[in-house]
C-alpha cells in the first residue's frame, strides 16, 4: 500500500517536473521509490544480482548475467556501425515534414491495419498522447496512435507497431479467454511482435512496393518523391535524445543507457542524485551526443516515476527476439518478400499465431523463441540484420 501511494505521488511530480527539467524537485521521490523497489526485490528473493527480481517481473527468467552478455555483443557491433553510418552521405527527409491532413492519415492507418489482418470487429483505432494497444480479451484489442500533421510517418509506424502487439492478442486461442493465460507471454516476446511488423516489415522495401502508391492516392502527397528516395528517408540512422523517436539501430543504445543505470541504482552503486550527469555521460559515450536539458535527457521518460525498474530491457529484447523469428519464418516462408511485396499477409499472420499468438501465455519467454526459431536466444540475428540492411541502404 505504502508503494502505491508513493509510485503515484512521484508518477504526479515527475510529470510535472519534466516539461519544466526540474530534476531536483523530482529526486526526493525518485530516493524514495529506489528504496522501496530495493526492499522489493530483497523481500521477493533473487540469485546473483539484485535487479535480476526485477527483471524477472517483465521477463521471466532473464537475468543481468544473461543481458550482460547480449548487450555486450549488440553494443561491440551497433557502436561502430552508428560511427559508419554517421560518417556517410545523408538521405534527403526534408519531404517527411509536409503537412498531411490527419483525417487522410487515419484513412491510411485503417487501410494497412485491415491488410495486415487486424480485425475491426474486435477491436478499434483511436488517438492519444501516446500510442498504445490494449486487450480487454481476444474479441476486444483496440490500439492507439498520435497524429502530427508535418509527421504522417510517425502517426503511421506507431498504427503499424500497436498493431503487431494486438495481432498479438487477437490470435490467442479462444481456449485460454477468462484465464490468466489469455495474454502475451513477455514485454520482450510482446514487443518482438509490434518491432517485427513496424521495422522488419513495415519500413522494408517490399512493402513500400505494394502501399507507396496506396499512400500517395489517400494522403494526396508525395507524388514527386520516388520509392527508393521515400523508402531511404523512413530508414534514416541519426543520434538522438529522445527514446521514443529513436530509428530501430539506435534505439537499442538508448535502452543500454537506461538498463546499466538501473542496475547500478537498484545495486546501491549509483545515487540518484548522480544520475543526470550519469546519464549524459552515457548518452556522449554511446551516441555522442549529450542533452542540453533534464526535459531531454534523464526526465524523458515515465517509468522511473512510476516504479518501473527492470522495463527498460524488454525493448531491446524485443528487437533481438523478432529479428531471430523474423530469420526463422524466412526459412519457413523462402517467398517472404514476395508475400509483403504482394500484400498478402495471411500465410505470415498464421504461422506467427501458430508459433506464438495461439499460446498466450502457456508458453515461457524461452520456450516461445525455441517454439519459433528452434533455437535459444541469440543476439547475432539483430546484429547481421542491421548489419546487412544499413550496409545497403548507406552504401558502407
Amino acid at each position: 500500500r505504502e508503494y502505491v501511494v508513493r509510485a503515484a505521488k512521484s508518477e504526479a511530480v515527475g510529470e510535472e517536473a519534466k516539461p519544466a527539467g526540474d530534476f531536483d524537485a523530482f529526486r526526493p521521490y525518485l530516493e524514495k521509490i529506489i528504496d522501496m523497489k530495493i526492499q522489493i526485490a530483497d523481500l521477493w528473493g533473487y540469485g546473483a544480482d539484485r535487479y535480476d527480481a526485477l527483471l524477472d517481473v517483465y521477463e521471466p527468467g532473464i537475468t543481468v548475467e544473461k543481458l550482460d552478455a547480449v548487450f555486450a555483443a549488440l553494443r561491440a557491433k551497433l557502436v561502430p556501425l552508428a560511427e559508419r553510418i554517421a560518417a556517410a552521405p545523408q538521405p534527403d527527409v526534408s519531404f517527411l515534414g509536409r503537412n498531411v491532413p490527419v483525417d487522410k492519415q487515419r484513412a491510411f492507418g485503417e487501410f494497412i491495419l485491415r491488410e495486415i489482418g487486424y480485425d475491426f470487429a474486435a477491436g478499434r483505432l483511436d488517438a492519444s498522447a501516446h500510442p498504445f494497444a490494449t486487450g480487454l480479451n481476444p474479441g476486444d484489442v483496440r490500439v492507439t496512435t498520435r497524429y502530427k500533421e508535418d509527421d504522417a510517418g510517425f502517426s503511421l509506424f506507431a498504427v503499424i507497431h500497436e498493431g503487431g502487439h494486438a495481432l498479438y492478442e487477437q490470435n490467442i486461442s479462444p481456449e485460454l479467454a477468462g484465464t490468466n493465460l489469455c495474454e502475451g507471454t513477455s514485454m520482450g516476446i510482446h514487443e518482438s511482435q509490434s518491432r517485427l511488423w513496424e521495422n522488419m516489415i513495415g519500413r522494408s522495401l517490399p512493402f513500400w512496393e505494394r502501399y507507396y502508391g496506396d499512400f500517395r492516392r489517400i494522403t494526396g502527397e508525395f507524388a514527386d518523391v520516388e520509392l527508393e528516395k521515400f523508402y531511404r528517408a523512413v530508414n534514416e540512422v541519426k543520434p538522438s535524445l529522445i527514446r521514443t523517436e529513436a530509428d530501430e539501430l539506435t534505439y537499442n543504445l538508448h535502452i543500454m543507457v537506461r538498463y546499466e543505470l538501473e542496475k547500478d541504482l537498484i545495486n546501491r552503486r549509483l545515487r540518484a542524485a548522480d544520475l543526470p550527469e550519469a546519464w549524459n555521460a552515457k548518452y556522449k559515450e554511446y551516441l555522442g551526443i549529450e542533452p542540453p536539458n533534464h526535459t531531454l535527457g534523464v526526465l524523458q521518460d515515465v517509468h522511473w516515476s512510476g516504479g518501473g525498474f527492470g522495463y527498460f530491457p524488454s525493448y531491446s529484447l524485443g528487437n533481438m527476439y523478432a529479428a531471430q523469428i523474423m530469420d526463422a519464418m524466412r526459412r519457413a516462408l523462402p517467398d517472404l518478400d514476395g508475400l509483403i511485396r504482394e500484400g498478402r499477409f495471411g500465410p505470415i499472420r498464421e504461422w506467427l499465431t501458430e508459433k506464438i499468438y495461439r499460446h498466450g501465455k502457456m508458453l515461457t519467454p524461452a520456450e516461445a523463441i525455441r517454439s519459433a526459431a528452434g533455437a535459444d536466444l541469440d543476439p547475432a540475428y539483430l546484429t547481421d540484420y542491421l548489419t546487412e540492411k544499413y550496409t545497403r541502404l548507406y552504401n558502407l
